[in-house]
């Protein structure tokens, strides 16, 4: 059996939000997917927005033509639903989306939505399309995506990077003890637990060592390091903290006996 391997999903919207700025057509954000690629990347997010402040429809429909599978995030509407049912993406991430909000603030309500979510997830499903819910890592939400019928939930990071930003040990303790029992969880409700929202080399090095993480989605965070270093660096060096972490929730494993890692 091969070492565990987490799957990088880079998402492309800031390279679109840089073109909307000025308006024409560069930079192209399929160009980037293509770069993505090369540097190893396992798949393609992108977030159509009610408002199409960053991705549109078409860029959509490009990125749905290249090779490696499109993870389309989208919020839980009729539009939203007829684009993926007829763009037939990989998968689809169910996200919260506001108005006033510059990028999703927190998770999906899958426990007051219940009812609006379980035929949407369905509908999608039947299309052939793997549903996944971004969620709170919270026991209720969990259960709240069992009830739905979601096979994948994508666990929100953004509270536990935020304390980490801030430079908040005891808050971030507390959110990563909340990621932590959340995949844990996950594991045992047979759901595939993805994780994304605020991740840096660091951060992504620290959340690859928990054992049930299968997928992580980056974006914002690589698009801006490539100013800096190059966008194909980024996800390579990106690539290579993932890879780190997981060693070290196998090495931690090991030593405990338990196959896994308890603690980052």
């Amino acid at each position: 059996m091969g070492a565990r391997k987490i799957r990088l999903g880079v998402n492309v919207d800031h390279v679109a939000t840089l073109r909307n700025a000025r308006g024409g057509f560069v930079p192209d954000p399929v160009r980037a997917a293509q770069m993505a690629i090369v540097a190893g990347a396992d798949g393609i997010t992108a977030h159509l927005r009610e408002d199409r402040r960053h991705i549109g429809d078409e860029d959509m429909r490009r990125l749905r033509e290249l090779p490696t599978p499109l993870n389309f995030e989208m919020a839980a509407t009729e539009q939203m639903l007829d684009i993926a049912l007829r763009i037939k993406p990989h998968a689809c991430c169910l996200v919260p989306e506001k108005r006033t909000e510059r990028t999703t603030e927190g998770g999906l309500d899958v426990i007051g939505g219940k009812k609006h979510l379980i035929p949407f997830v369905d509908e999608l499903k039947r299309g052939g399309v793997r549903v996944s819910l971004f969620v709170e890592p919270s026991p209720e939400a969990l259960q709240a995506a069992v009830e739905i019928k979601a096979p994948v939930v994508e666990l929100h990071t953004g509270a536990w990077c935020n304390a980490l930003a801030l430079g908040d040990p005891g808050k971030a303790e507390a959110e990563f003890a909340r990621l932590r029992a959340a995949a844990a969880s996950c594991e045992k409700l047979g759901l595939e637990c993805h994780a994304g929202h605020g991740l840096d080399f660091d951060s992504a090095t620290t959340i690859a060592a928990l054992p049930q993480i299968a997928e992580l989605n980056i974006g914002h965070f690589l698009i801006g390091e490539a100013v800096f270093i190059g966008l194909e660096a980024s996800i390579r060096r990106m690539i290579s903290a993932i890879a780190q972490g997981v060693a070290q929730g196998v090495a931690q494993g090991v030593a405990q006996g338990v196959g896994g890692a308890r603690g980052a």
